[in-house]
């Protein structure tokens, strides 16, 4: 399901209305068109981001320097690794990484499935900036 491209009213385009940041983010979704909206809402929030729309690129990069990503940011229904399998792998590298899953599909994995594999955040799309900003925080900030 592609990115929800809502008109933002007065109240959520105001600054005070969504959570920014600094921190540096890798997204991985295997939807090119998802990756440059989500690649572009992270960027409107503040932060860096690194994008792949392969898990195993999106792997690589971050074995490559596990300690500058503050987070991973993944779909969860991709060819050939699942979201599930990509955040087991990331947290096989590097344990204690906030991991948010993001999912059309919630017959496949539940809010209680992520947490139970070691996943912080669950998201529905399609994802709203509003949304994704919230979960961020949220995750980011409970450490």
């Amino acid at each position: 399901l592609p990115c929800m491209d809502e008109k933002m009213t007065a109240t959520e385009s105001s600054p005070k209305s969504l959570y920014t940041g600094s921190e540096r983010i890798l997204f991985l979704d295997d939807d090119k068109v998802l990756v440059d909206i989500g690649e572009q809402m992270l960027h409107k929030l503040g932060y860096q981001v690194d994008t792949s729309t392969s898990p195993y690129e999106a792997l690589e990069l971050f074995k490559a320097n596990p300690e500058i990503y503050d987070m991973v940011i993944t779909d969860m229904t991709m060819p050939k690794m699942s979201g599930d399998k990509f955040a087991q792998e990331i947290l096989k590298i590097r344990s204690d990484v906030p991991i948010i899953l993001c999912t059309g599909f919630s017959n496949l994995m539940s809010p209680e499935k992520a947490k139970e594999s070691g996943i912080r955040g669950f998201l529905m799309k399609p994802l709203t900036i509003s949304d994704l900003s919230k979960n961020i925080r949220k995750v980011l900030d409970q450490e």
